[in-house]
């Protein structure tokens, strides 16, 4: 007897929580990544040489031994190279392989195919290179003195906000530190490159990216787009670490192939992985704001500095994200927000969840908070009080906040979890006990949707109907786990009013479906979803008319029982069937381009977001004063994600953003020592949330209300990002924690990841100042 699940997986509509499509097989270990396909014969496995100096000049790089250790194959440099030795995705400042100066340590410096792993491995390790050390910059502070910057710092502003500032009743300012964080995806940076004919490549690779892949290999080997085919049927998390990151380990083994021959692999292990690849973008923000006597706000100013390391990567748009999230849910009547992008001698930071906008976040929550501990308020009255929608409607960068619900979702929010009672208790908890101290914060989030790279915003897709009435179904985006593929099958299934069942998913593949976007923005099932829906409803209309025409009848209706032509009842195959015979086309491309976005970065102006995904929610927390350690002991959240095209898909997604926003913010610390080199490169140096760091009470809720006032598919909104910065409110928790160690006198002074040293450093600061207030 089939249970309720199966029941929704052949209804098949949208709207309805339905099994990720490869969740049998992630739990039975039967979903196939790229490490567990096929080894073909002649394989070689390559292994990459690693920098070891920050900034240095290579003054000899011997390979002789290298080459003559048993089983290699080739050795590669950069002289291997036969096209443009670059993979730079936006500026042309990262070399696939350096030539004469190295930039940071872990940097690929030459890589060795040999017939084994342990064989490639060894050989490295005979690698003889000196280096003439140069001065390196580690630091935000470094390259700020040193003026290291990958372009010139940018300015948005709104109206005159030092002015404000000045007029302002009151006024304060501050600094907050937050440190990166590593996307520790289950399954690491691997590519597997067969040769074709006439030097041809088809390259499976763990890319959220496979249109740049494709693009960039092709550059490096002097090869067409046309010659390179890259394919990608899921991956084990990507997180933004497999957007542009992942091109380099694709590229090298696709080098090694065209030199030799040979099908070739690379699958770094985690210390490699970790050492070798970019990170979240370290942010030291220093802000300021005036407000009156109630909390609001009458003007602020954020000066973001971010280690981009030694490219550009993605970190113009990555900064871009966080000058726009400067206000994160909150009116800021007048602004500044300037923004400096420091090149350093570190591993080039990347794309990671949230893209920026969980770092601009973090200023003006700071800031809430030293308000409402300034005026005596309660925190969630003053973040109340500035919301859009409450104290105004106009962002920074001129874009109007139309559609904004956080009022509503806090309000919501404060009831469900009653927040007032849980106040009253947290304060008298502290009241009596002196070493244990609990905090409490309701925080909001509004993310902006859409890539900010205009250009990004564009989707296809290709839909086949086969003449048994199953459909094939490929389209441009990649599934990492997230439930992407799932979505957009119910979206075409929803179309043609079939079960789920009959909608095969394909791999991603850049010959099926060309020039597409990465799988990023949160905009993979917006974009691609539509793309398409497009395409099934271009063949639904040509069976509409052939149906229209056959049976002579004006109505054809498509239902999950079948299609109704006039009086004729017919399943959806008699219906292919037919038209199969008459000559119809049952195949379509579809396309979509996000509409009415328009941004000028010159003015820093426009509307680059086509809405705001929403969400709210509350942490309660415990810290002990006398050893830093400290717990999240429950957490309530109340997320908009439109019309949910999928429930059980975005409350998966709610619970891990929340759970790997809470790990940046507390205990993921990246540690760098004075020579550049990664301390914290394996899971035993490196602390990522664990089944145990999960709190004990998790209330999760999709706001039933919640609809995408723009006609997004289906009036759903993105939801892989936004939930990751509703963390936060654990950090303000924490910092409510300490505040009460100096009876909320003084304002902690704690950066993140709030460890338990830095809580504990904390502690004893306030406790210290508190003495003088």
């Amino acid at each position: 007897m089939p249970d309720a699940g199966d029941a929704l997986r052949t209804l098949g509509a949208v709207h309805h929580a339905v099994a990720h499509d490869s969740a049998e097989k992630h739990a039975a270990g039967e979903a196939l990544y790229i490490d567990d396909l096929p080894e073909p014969a002649g394989l070689l496995h390559l292994h990459v040489g690693q920098s070891a100096r920050a900034h240095a000049r290579v003054t000899r790089l011997d390979l002789t031994a290298v080459r003559s250790a048993p089983g290699v194959v080739c050795v590669l440099t950069s002289a291997d190279v036969p096209g443009r030795n670059e993979i730079g995705p936006v500026m042309n400042d990262e070399p696939l392989l350096p030539e004469g100066v190295v930039r940071y340590v872990g940097q690929p410096l030459f890589a060795v195919a040999a017939e084994s792993l342990p064989k490639a491995r060894a050989a490295a390790a005979l690698a003889v290179v000196d280096y003439e050390d140069l001065p390196p910059l580690l630091t935000i502070e470094a390259a700020r003195a040193a003026n290291s910057l990958i372009e010139d710092s940018q300015v948005m502003r709104l109206g005159d906000a030092r002015a404000a500032i000045a007029a302002a009743p009151h006024a304060l300012s501050g600094r907050l530190a937050s440190g990166g964080q590593d996307h520790f995806y289950l399954e690491g940076q691997v590519a597997l490159v067969l040769p074709g004919e006439d030097g041809d490549l088809h390259v499976w690779s763990s890319t959220q990216n496979p249109t740049e892949t494709q693009h960039l290999i092709a550059r490096c080997l002097g090869l067409r787009d046309n010659a390179v085919v890259v394919e990608v049927r899921r991956m084990g998390g990507g997180f933004g670490g497999k957007e542009t990151q992942s091109i380099h380990y694709a590229a090298l083994c696709a080098l090694a192939v065209a030199k030799t021959g040979r099908p070739a692999k690379v699958r770094l292990d985690r210390d490699d992985d970790m050492v070798m690849t970019g990170k979240r973008h370290a942010f030291v923000t220093d802000w300021q704001v005036g407000f009156d006597g109630d909390g609001r706000l009458r003007g602020a100013a954020f000066e973001l500095a971010s280690r981009c390391g030694h490219s550009a990567d993605l970190s113009i748009a990555i900064n871009d994200r966080a000058m726009f999230h400067c206000d994160n849910a909150y009116c800021l009547q007048a602004a500044e927000i300037v923004s400096h992008r420091l090149r350093t001698n570190t591993v080039s930071d990347t794309a990671f969840r949230g893209f920026g906008g969980p770092q601009g976040m973090m200023g003006i929550e700071r800031a809430m908070d030293a308000i409402a501990l300034h005026l005596g308020k309660d925190p969630l009255d003053v973040r109340l009080a500035n919301l859009y929608g409450v104290s105004g409607n106009l962002t920074p960068y001129g874009q109007v906040v139309a559609d904004s619900v956080a009022l509503e979702l806090m309000t919501e929010l404060e009831g469900s979890c009653a927040y007032r009672a849980r106040r009253k208790a947290v304060t008298a908890w502290n009241a009596e006990n002196t070493f244990l101290k609990r905090g409490l914060a309701l925080t909001p989030v509004k993310f902006g949707i859409s890539f900010t790279a205009h250009h990004l915003n564009q989707a296809g897709a290709l839909v086949h109907v086969y003449t048994d009435g199953s459909i094939h179904l490929n389209h441009g985006g990649t599934e990492m786990g997230q439930g992407l593929n799932i979505k957009v099958a119910q979206v075409v299934a929803h179309e043609f009013q079939v079960p789920l069942d009959v909608v095969k998913i394909s791999a991603t593949r850049t010959d099926k479906v060309p020039n597409t976007s990465a799988t990023a923005a949160s905009s993979g099932s917006d974009i691609n979803g539509m793309a398409a829906q497009a395409a099934a409803r271009t063949i639904k209309a040509r069976l509409v008319e052939f149906a229209a025409r056959e049976f002579n009848c004006v109505q054809v209706v498509f239902g999950p029982d079948g299609i109704q032509a006039g009086d004729v009842k017919l399943t959806f195959t008699e219906l292919v069937r037919r038209a199969y015979f008459a000559r119809i086309s049952l195949s379509a491309t579809g396309y979509y381009r996000t509409p009415e976005i328009h941004y000028d970065r010159a003015r820093h102006q426009g509307r680059p977001f086509y809405y705001y995904a929403y969400g709210a929610a509350c942490s309660d927390v415990v810290i002990d004063t006398l050893t830093g350690e400290n717990k999240v002991t429950r957490v309530d959240i109340l997320h908009d994600v439109g019309r949910s095209l999928n429930p059980a898909v975005d409350l998966g997604q709610i619970e891990g953003g929340f759970i790997q926003g809470m790990g940046w913010l507390t205990t993921e610390e990246l540690v760098f020592d004075d020579a550049g080199r990664l301390s914290t490169h394996a899971p035993s140096t490196y602390k990522i949330p664990a089944a145990g760091d999960r709190p004990d009470a998790f209330n999760m809720a999709i706001w039933e209300r919640g609809e995408n006032r723009e006609p997004t598919i289906h009036r759903s909104k993105a939801v892989g990002e936004p939930p990751l910065m509703l963390a936060i409110s654990v950090f303000s928790a924490l910092t409510d924690a300490v505040a009460s160690v100096g009876a909320r006198k003084v304002m902690p002074d704690l950066d993140a990841p709030a460890t338990p040293e830095r809580i504990l450093a904390a502690v004893e600061d306030v406790r210290r100042r508190a003495v003088d207030v």
